[in-house]
């Protein structure tokens, strides 16, 4: 899987409503205590993850909730989680920092310029009614050459995710993401790569590095 293909997402007004509507804060706080996908798709974004992310690198995973998917023999020296809950991102142990932060209501990162080393957007980049505000802001709070990691799925909650996401295929969803790296113009070296495992949840990257 691969950008091969002269295929052009077209957005309009309305590709980033979603079928609810109220405030994110209201549908995140009740805790979920489980992942948002299957053990097999897990153990492919520690694979990918341990090919992709420096070693002691400092590590924003945004969007983050009870699993970071990190390798557990891998040292990292800080692991900052920001996401909407706060009683999961604090049940994520290999988180070292959290940050309770809703991103479609503020999608300006609480973080100083080039203060981590690596990012992570695990499985959540549907639910972004702003993503090119947000990789802007990755493009800003990463440090140059650092890599950033997009992983997703076909599962989420329909409900929150966006028109786009809900209109395209698996496929097409890399090409939007790309369409939303290009338009952020903090990155370089897109590539889409398919990590499915062979039985279990599909799971698909967007690896970059930040210009």
């Amino acid at each position: 899987m691969a950008f091969e293909k002269n295929y052009t997402v077209k957005l309009t007004e309305d590709s980033f409503r979603r079928m609810d509507e109220e405030s994110d804060e209201k549908f995140y706080a009740i805790p979920r205590f489980t992942s948002h996908i299957d053990c097999f798709a897990m153990d492919a974004i520690t694979d990918l993850y341990r090919q992709h992310l420096p070693n002691n690198a400092v590590i924003l995973d945004l969007m983050s909730s009870l699993f970071s998917h990190l390798p557990e023999d891998v040292s990292y020296q800080r692991v900052v989680g920001l996401g909407m809950n706060a009683r999961e991102l604090a049940n994520n142990k290999q988180l070292t920092e959290t940050v309770v932060h809703d991103l479609n209501a503020e999608p300006t990162l609480p973080f100083d310029d080039d203060e981590f080393g690596a990012g992570l957007l695990c499985v959540s980049i549907d639910y972004l009614i702003h993503p090119i505000t947000v990789l802007k802001e990755m493009g800003r709070v990463l440090k140059s050459d650092s890599p950033l990691i997009i992983t997703y799925s076909d599962r989420y909650f329909e409900t929150k995710a966006t028109a786009a996401w809900l209109s395209l295929t698996d496929e097409q969803r890399g090409y939007l993401i790309k369409s939303f790296l290009v338009e952020a113009g903090c990155f370089e070296n897109i590539q889409m790569m398919d990590c499915s495992p062979e039985f279990g949840d599909p799971l698909y990257a967007i690896v970059v590095r930040v210009v």
